[in-house]
């Protein structure tokens, strides 16, 4: 018999509001999580997943039988899998500002009985952690065994390790960096740009509307192709037309070439899953993340870190080039922490993560064993 995971979720932030970054304060807090396996006895084979910028909780299983894709982290996480859910109780909980379940600009603000919409608070990497972190000590876990995440999941992962030191005894850090370059800013602009000139925005009060659903889908389908990479992208389409083997001399032809109809399609499902206001609010915590910000450099920012690193870079990855996982991994050495550093091979740029999952296993599953090894010790 198929078992099926659910989403769960929890209040947090009741009695005690939660300060964001930006000193304001939210409360409560609403997080949607799901948990896969069993937290053992002695509580230390806890594993925290962190999503990336338009993931949710649901990393894996299925919520039923009509749910035939499965979670977004599928092939790595489960039974005898990268994150083996027979050895350790993993934990994935969609972000604050968010829109799967978490209290995020689409909630209902307790003091006016409306949705926040861009009256929600500005939102850091810093506060998606926070609320991480609480959740984590709500389920009765100490430590957690590690946290793993990817692009902006790698971020909550090293802010976490730098501000919680002793939550965490592993890090895994995949296909990210301390902060976004500029050139991962200016997508993030044009992006935004493309929600806020869609008539359908209406200053993000179009909750009882379609929205900005063209928007939405432009900011989805640039940000796309930097998911990807030049290889990737001629390998699977070229220059081939889509349903005609010559040009159709038409200006009103939107979808001739198949790379154009790939990432119309890609536009659309997005529009179908995601909130407008929650991508605004998400890309913005992306840019103004900064690990070493308060600090002299980057090695000063990591000195009271604690856990083991393992951060690997894809070598077609060029919105985080692996220029900046060996600046981390530099600093991280230089201040003596335990830090292990692999370039992975592939085509797929920066979704490598999510797609080429065997050497990832490779990688991640012998790391969780040793880090619970040298934890027990």
């Amino acid at each position: 018999m198929t078992e099926y995971v659910k989403t769960l979720e929890t209040t947090l932030f009741e009695e005690s509001p939660l300060t964001l970054q930006c000193g304001a304060t939210l409360s409560p807090v609403t997080v949607a999580y799901e948990t896969y396996g069993e937290l053992n006895e002695q509580r230390d084979n806890a594993v925290f997943v962190c999503h990336a910028l338009t993931g949710d909780a649901h990393a894996a299983g299925r919520h039923g039988p009509d749910d035939t894709k499965g979670g977004w982290w599928e092939g790595f996480i489960g039974p005898g899998k990268g994150v083996d859910t027979n050895r350790y109780f993993v934990i994935c909980a969609n972000v604050l500002g968010g829109c799967q379940g978490t209290t995020g600009p689409g909630s209902i603000n307790p003091a006016t009985g409306q949705r926040f919409c861009l009256d929600f608070p500005f939102l850091t990497v810093s506060d998606i952690v926070s609320v991480h972190s609480e959740l984590v000590r709500s389920l009765g876990v100490d430590r957690l065994l590690a946290v793993v995440g990817g692009s902006l999941g790698g971020m909550q992962v090293l802010d976490w390790a730098v501000r919680f030191p002793n939550q965490m005894n592993g890090c895994v850090v995949l296909a990210s960096a301390t902060k976004l370059a500029a050139q991962g800013i200016a997508f993030n602009a044009v992006g935004r740009r493309a929600i806020h000139s869609d008539p359908g925005f209406n200053n993000g009060e179009y909750y009882e509307t379609d929205g900005p659903r063209y928007g939405l889908a432009l900011a989805r389908m640039v940000a796309h192709i930097t998911y990807l990479s030049e290889d990737s992208i001629e390998l699977k389409f070229g220059r081939r037309l889509q349903d005609s083997d010559r040009f159709a001399f038409d200006m009103e032809k939107e979808t001739e070439f198949q790379i154009e109809s790939y990432l119309h399609y890609q536009g659309k499902r997005f529009v179908q899953r995601f909130d407008a206001n929650s991508y605004l609010y998400l890309t913005r915590a992306m840019d103004y993340f900064d690990l070493a910000e308060g600090y002299e450099t980057l090695a000063d920012a990591v000195q009271n870190v604690q856990a083991r690193f393992l951060v690997a870079s894809y070598d077609t990855d060029w919105l985080f080039p692996s220029s900046q996982s060996r600046e981390l991994v530099s600093a991280l050495l230089q201040t003596g922490k335990h830090a292990s550093f692999l370039e992975l091979p592939c085509p797929f740029g920066h979704d490598s993560f999510l797609i080429d999952l065997d050497p990832l296993t490779e990688l991640v599953a012998p790391f969780l064993q040793q880090t619970q090894a040298a934890g027990r010790a």
